[in-house]
């Protein structure tokens, strides 16, 4: 379970642009000297033809310098195309993905958005309210419930949408962003940009995925990016204890926290391990939904930890605008929530290994 040395190589080019280019030409510098967009989309669709598991090497190294929030929502809707079957949406929209001239959303509740047929095609009706990089989308892919007597395909994470669960399933749909009315909202992470979307029968079309494979795949690449900011809240946080003095000595040097540290070193390392298991899985596609809950679930308890002692052990120069620190546990907090809780995913992969009913 290693990166071969090509993958490290793509590893050392993007975390070298990322410490030389800012802003708005993060995204182009990607697309056109790296072509990150297009890694996991097959040649015959203007990608590079590789997998997933580039994909994870670059989203490791975004998430450490918590840059290129539309990355992973757009990567996302690219496997969520791949997963589905529709030729259609296949030819029309992943060479503007692979390119990057295509920014996407995605959103990941169900609960406020129906899906109607008729004659002239599938429509949308009803709002959601967290809809990953809406704002700045022009793609939108979105769950929502088709009505019938089938078990849906994606059980929803609300116990008001779970008494529904006979009568519900879940499909999802690809939107023109022009065609919904989409409202930023303000979220604790300033670096996780959130949308509410309305839809008033919006013209949509039905990608034909299974809505639970695209959830793994979500999961999958949160991960990554949880391992690659604790990595790095972990640096900052080793870096601070070598420098600060306090009672003559750096305090790095006290003993107690010499064992937090190992503490919480060691906790990243199993995230770690947790995470490159669910990239490996996903490639292969031997138990993802296993291996991509237990990522979930491990990574985002794992980052929130280490964010949280990180913040205790810089003091208070690490709840200030002057030290990036904070970030990170705000990034923690927010993906710990993003494509299902870790106590949700506890209970789906204790389905998924069969200890539960």
């Amino acid at each position: 379970m290693r990166f071969d040395p090509e993958q490290e190589e793509l590893r050392r080019t993007v975390r070298t642009l990322l410490e030389r280019a800012a802003g708005g030409d993060v995204w182009r510098l990607l697309a056109e000297q790296v072509g990150a967009l297009g890694l996991a989309i097959p040649e015959e669709y203007g990608g590079a033809g590789f997998s997933v598991l580039e994909t994870h090497v670059v989203l490791e190294e975004l998430g450490a310098a918590l840059a290129v929030p539309g990355y992973l929502s757009t990567t996302l809707a690219a496997q969520a195309i791949l997963a589905g079957d529709s030729a259609e949406a296949k030819a029309e929209l992943l060479p503007g993905v692979a390119a990057g001239e295509t920014h996407a959303a995605v959103a990941w509740e169900a609960s406020g958005v129906t899906a109607t047929e008729e004659a002239s095609g599938w429509r949308l009706t009803g709002t959601t309210d967290h809809m990953l990089d809406g704002s700045t989308a022009n793609l939108l892919i979105v769950p929502a419930q088709i009505q019938d007597h089938a078990k849906p395909a994606l059980e929803p994470d609300r116990s008001a949408q779970a008494s529904h669960a006979g009568s519900l399933r879940i499909g999802l749909f690809v939107v023109a962003a022009g065609d919904a009315v989409v409202s930023a909202v303000e979220t604790v992470d300033p670096g996780r940009p959130q949308a509410h979307v309305e839809f008033r029968a919006a013209p949509a079309l039905s990608l034909g995925a299974d809505p639970d494979r695209v959830l793994d795949l979500a999961c999958v690449a949160i991960s990554a990016e949880q391992v690659g900011a604790a990595q790095r809240a972990f640096d900052l946080t080793l870096a601070y204890a070598k420098q600060r003095v306090q009672f003559g000595r750096p305090i790095g040097s006290f003993q107690a926290v010499k064992h937090r540290l190992a503490d919480l070193y060691t906790l990243l390392e199993s995230a770690r391990s947790a995470s490159y298991a669910a990239a490996f899985a996903a490639a292969s596609g031997h138990e993802l939904t296993v291996a991509a809950s237990r990522a979930k679930a491990y990574c985002s308890e794992a980052f929130s930890t280490i964010a949280g002692e990180a913040i205790q052990l810089h003091g208070g120069i690490g709840i200030t605008w002057e030290h990036p620190i904070h970030l990170y546990f705000k990034r923690a907090h927010a993906t710990s929530q993003l494509f299902g809780s870790p106590a949700w995913h506890r209970r789906r992969y204790a389905r998924a290994i069969g200890l539960a009913a």
